[in-house]
């Protein structure tokens, strides 16, 4: 149950960090084309897609970790619509209506009733493809510790994620590196023989 509780954990963080958002702020920059709003209501799809996922079951595994995930969203990157990721973030921030933080609390309560459950079964995700639950949750917490970063230097206030998340996190982005074929790229970086390229990313 350990990326249960990992997820939790980040899913928390991220709703603790929302409620520290000055309210003049929302409208500010966020990340990319995204206002503040935008970018916090794409975060919370990590909290809607989970609970979405869950009432959606699957025949077979088709995605067998995280890596994987990551490493088929990457190879697929070119075929992605980014003009609607842009503006299914926009509409999630909106939705969060007036009070961003209360809703944020009111989606994770929400998907931690669903988890409680526990079994590891087999979802739906992205695309129709099926994958085991605990092998989706880690890309959920990912996409929670990155954001809640951008989050947190887009506002300019202190903020440290939990050991366990960052710890879990780190890990799938040396993961995520090798299953795309950087994972000697990254090595050389993180022990001071080379420097990483200037466009270099696992995502």
């Amino acid at each position: 149950m350990t990326v249960v509780a990992t997820y939790v954990s980040a899913a928390s963080s991220f709703a603790g960090l929302v409620r520290e958002v000055p309210g003049e702020c929302w409208d500010r920059p966020g990340l990319g084309e995204w206002d503040l709003r935008s970018l916090v209501g794409h975060a919370s799809r990590a909290l809607t897609t989970v609970g979405t996922y869950l009432g959606s079951a699957a025949e077979n595994e088709d995605i067998a970790s995280p890596e994987q995930y990551y490493a088929g969203a990457k190879a697929a990157a070119s075929t992605v619509d980014q003009a609607g990721v842009v503006e299914r973030g926009r509409q999630a921030g909106i939705e969060l209506g007036s009070d961003p933080a209360a809703s944020i609390e009111v989606l994770l309560r929400a998907v931690v009733k669903q988890l409680d459950a526990g079994e590891d079964r087999l979802i739906r995700v992205v695309g129709g493809l099926g994958m085991r639950l605990h092998s989706y949750l880690p890309t959920r917490t990912f996409e929670l510790a990155v954001h809640s970063l951008d989050i947190a230097a887009a506002v300019d206030v202190p903020f440290e994620l939990p050991a366990d998340v960052l710890d879990e996190t780190a890990v799938l982005a040396a993961r995520i590196a090798v299953a795309i074929g950087s994972g000697t790229t990254m090595l050389k970086s993180m022990t001071g023989r080379a420097q990483l390229p200037p466009s270099f990313s696992v995502v």
